[in-house]
């Protein structure tokens, strides 16, 4: 029953199994006695759905879509002036982590369980959307343990000491880099920060350390059971993802405070004297017309307004008909951050339909599918590419990458106890800047091929240029067809480099590769490349 409700809300269940089912899988049964038998679920959940990594806010979604519970309504609460917190930003941080958003969740009432979900989520949320504490840190103190206005700067790590979380004794910056640098957890966020001439850190009024962002809080303010109001603080370069950060872990234990769903706002002041309220906003409305999305979805166009709107406010969107009966109004709660376009409305209402009710029906248009020339080419290219001796390689097709060629030397560099000589073609798309486009860049269809032996192979290289213009039926004659012309490159050796020109403009280059690019991908024999753009020869 369970798997099918988490079917109809869009999620996967992956698995029902216990800690100790997974090391006996893993280590065998004799490193399993002594495990908890505990039943867990593991259930998959869509990357964007920061609301629904904890406990609190699966269940809540589940209720509210088997219409078991109604939505909560979370309520922002402004403090009179001078009795809120404050927290002040110096220009300090303006290097190493320029923004901070912080709010209080008031009369909580914490329990094992509670607890435990509360550290997880962060858990989840620095692994998830934090990206590794990179873009976002979280910090959580017991606010009555000290005293507002709370200032964050950026301090020399000598200048900085305090009793890191669960130690005994306090420790200079730097010493507490030095004492993480074993830690199996907490050494992977160091890099972060380490290098950098200051280090960040909040203190209160009275000079306690809250935290070092993003390493390690201070064991002053840490949060018990016992807890009853608790300090969030997020830092971190990016400001969209710490005011979503801030607002999914307010949402989801907020309902724990004496007056459930409500947050306390904080005062955040900036370099520049600016101040801004965080959380944000409590919800925001959008306008949607109805039956504007018909191709995306039958249900737009079959279900009433009113039935549409019930749809919705079973996804958590409340949602209630205006106008003339062909708009809807629909509320967007701060645990949706995911919604950011009209479509994300009507694939929510497609989802509390059900996919499997929506009736297949034949198209009103009749089309032929076809091939995308530029796939087409490729698809020839590389069985020719393949029957000239060398393996295909697919590496990091989904980053925006400028060049094909790192992503061939660390497939080598992973390869290199294979029997020599390695021989490796990729084609796939590069993306460069282009202010001209709607989205600010541009994507390219690049041909990368590598040989990698005791010798260089230039001669290789260059003959399979050659095979590639001979299937291309491209003359080798700088008219109307293909040359090579010396030039430079910083990845090539210097005199062992060459342009490629064709259909009158460059459209790539080949050579040795210098002896600097290979050993930084910890190589130690010679390689030659050539990578060139296919889209000329549409």
């Amino acid at each position: 029953e369970f798997d099918e409700l988490c079917f109809e809300f869009g999620l996967e269940l992956d698995e029902i199994t216990s800690e100790k089912d997974i090391i006996s899988k893993e280590k065998g049964e004799e490193k399993a006695k002594g495990a908890s038998d505990v039943v867990l679920y593991k259930i998959d959940v869509p990357a964007n759905r920061y609301d629904l990594l904890c406990l609190e806010g699966l269940v809540r979604g589940l209720q509210v879509f088997k219409e078991r519970i109604s939505l909560p309504r979370f309520e922002k609460i402004i403090p009179a002036e001078g009795e809120g917190q404050r927290l002040i930003i110096t220009e300090q941080t303006a290097q190493i982590r320029p923004h901070a958003v912080a709010a209080v969740l008031r009369n909580i009432t914490f329990t094992k369980d509670r607890y435990d979900s509360f550290i997880d989520l962060q858990e989840k949320l620095h692994q998830n959307i934090c990206r590794k504490r990179a873009l976002v840190a979280i910090g959580t103190h017991d606010l009555d343990t000290i005293t507002g206005p709370f200032t964050f700067t950026a301090k020399a790590p000598s200048e900085i000491k305090f009793k890191p979380l669960n130690q005994s004794q306090e420790y200079t910056a730097s010493q507490i880099m030095d004492l993480y640098r074993t830690d199996s957890h907490l050494r992977h966020y160091l890099h972060l920060i380490e290098n950098k001439p200051r280090y960040p850190v909040i203190y209160d009024s009275n000079g306690v350390v809250l935290s070092m962002p993003p390493i390690i809080n201070g064991d002053h303010t840490k949060i018990t059971l016992n807890t009853r109001n608790v300090f969030i603080e997020c830092t971190g370069t990016d400001i969209t993802k710490a005011k979503i950060v801030l607002d999914v872990i307010v949402t989801m234990f907020s309902e724990y405070c004496e007056k459930p769903f409500t947050v306390e706002a904080v005062e955040v002041v900036y370099p520049n004297g600016k101040t801004h309220i965080y959380p944000v906003s409590t919800a925001f409305g959008y306008l949607c017309v109805l039956r504007e999305r018909v191709s995306f979805t039958q249900i737009w166009q079959d279900e009433t307004p009113s039935s549409l709107a019930k749809l919705l406010t079973r996804m958590c969107l409340k949602s209630h008909v205006t106008g003339n009966g062909n708009h809807l109004e629909v509320e967007i709660p701060p645990t949706r951050a995911d919604i950011i376009h009209a479509c994300d409305i009507v694939e929510d209402a497609a989802i509390a339909y059900g996919y499997n009710n929506i009736q297949m029906v034949i198209p009103k248009t009749y089309t032929i599918a076809n091939q995308l020339p530029l796939n087409k080419l490729t698809e020839l290219l590389r069985l020719d590419l393949a029957a000239a001796g060398f393996t295909e390689a697919l590496t990091f097709a989904l980053v925006a990458r400028t060049t094909l060629l790192p992503g061939l030397l660390k497939t080598i560099a992973a390869n290199r106890k294979m029997p020599l000589p390695l021989k490796l073609f990729e084609i796939s798309d590069i993306v460069v800047k282009d202010p001209n486009t709607d989205v600010g860049a541009r994507n390219y269809r690049h041909l990368c091929a590598i040989y990698y032996n005791k010798s260089p192979g230039f001669e290789i290289i260059h003959g399979l240029l050659d095979r590639v213009m001979q299937v291309l039926e491209v003359p080798p004659n700088e008219e109307n067809g293909y040359a090579i012309k010396a030039a430079e490159g910083t990845a090539f050796f210097p005199g062992r480099c060459a342009e490629v020109f064709a259909k009158g403009q460059s459209i790539g280059k080949l050579g040795v590769v210098h002896p600097d690019v290979i050993t930084k991908f910890e190589l130690t024999m010679p390689c030659s490349v050539l990578e060139i753009n296919i889209e000329p020869f549409m």
